[in-house]
């Protein structure tokens, strides 16, 4: 439940959260502004987000609620949302879409559960086939962009974390090519490459890019969920979003996109073997679930990516890796 912050209705119940919550999203508000309305926004996984409408003496305006509710999140909520809320501080000086921090409670100290206030950024995530080729190309020119961010050694983010290994990789029950998962895994048991770090998102694709617009006048809005910023390789930001877009459109998709990156000017590591190994990185943490990723999709339109769907997408992405870079 969320108080309206009406003096004369304090408890008057918005948007499916606590009295506690909403007492400290009142109290992180401007003088005079209180909360008119809250919305269940769709599409993530991680946690529950809410828009929030707040009206006052200088009009109207929208705020996102970001609260971890399951254990596994409730968990690791202060090390992310500060980690979040640290990087929108850093980002409010750059030319990265960003939203503006207004309050974080890393600890759940006075929420029900963990929770960031931020603004609302413009548009909406764009999953459909329509310039899904516009969109991949503007993909590439955000993800230089944000590995451009200078951030002074001493603030750097945490060293990127794997989320996966070759001990923790599980076929595909019904996979096709049993040896080709074999061969990948072989990959992961080898040491990861040399590199040089940059400022990574960690968590860039689709999913978390907001777009205005269509045709010549498709543009990115805003990028979103920063909870897993890290200081790493590019090739792994770049190996993230082209497992998304081998899952959301086609292995040729997630093939293109690191010829997109650096064509934007972004640069990779130049050894195959290199490439080989944090594409396969990111691209065997889907495995054996990749309809788990497909859910928050689903939500959001694509009702085409079945469980069965994803999972041939990613055999037949992993064999294209190999094709290409082997």
């Amino acid at each position: 439940m969320i108080s309206n912050g009406n003096p004369g209705d304090p408890g008057a119940p918005i948007g499916g959260y606590s009295p506690a919550t909403g007492a400290w999203v009142a109290a992180n508000l401007a003088e005079g502004e209180r909360v008119t309305g809250a919305e269940r926004l769709r599409g993530g996984w991680t946690a529950e987000m809410r828009r929030l409408a707040v009206t006052g003496p200088g009009g109207e305006r929208a705020l996102v609620l970001r609260s971890f509710v399951t254990p596994f999140f409730v968990r690791h909520a202060p090390g992310l949302l500060a980690r979040e809320a640290d990087v929108l501080r850093l980002l409010a000086a750059t030319d990265v879409p960003a939203a503006s921090l207004v309050a974080v409670d890393a600890t759940g100290a006075h929420c029900a559960h963990p929770s960031l206030l931020m603004s609302l950024l413009p548009g909406r995530v764009r999953l459909d086939g329509e310039d899904a080729g516009q969109r991949a190309l503007l993909l590439a020119h955000q993800l230089v962009g944000i590995h451009g961010v200078r951030v002074p050694e001493a603030s750097r983010p945490r060293a990127y974390q794997a989320w996966t290994s070759a001990e923790r990789v599980t076929p595909p029950t019904s996979t096709r090519r049993p040896s080709l998962w074999e061969r990948a895994v072989g990959v992961l048991r080898q040491a990861p490459p040399a590199y040089r770090g940059c400022f990574l998102h960690r968590d860039f694709h689709p999913g978390n890019v907001l777009f205005t617009g269509t045709g010549d006048g498709l543009r990115i809005s805003g990028v979103v969920d920063w909870v897993e910023t890290s200081w790493g390789p590019a090739d792994l930001d770049v190996a993230h979003c082209s497992s998304a877009l081998a899952l959301l459109h086609g292995a040729h998709a997630g093939m293109r996109f690191a010829d997109l990156y650096t064509a934007a000017g972004g640069t990779l590591d130049r050894d195959p073997a290199a490439q080989l190994y944090w594409r396969l990185l990111d691209a065997l943490a889907f495995a054996p679930d990749a309809g788990k990723t497909g859910g928050p999709w689903r939500e959001l339109g694509r009702t085409d990516l079945t469980p069965d769907v994803l999972a041939d997408r990613l055999e037949d992405y992993v064999l294209a890796l190999f094709d290409r870079y082997a």
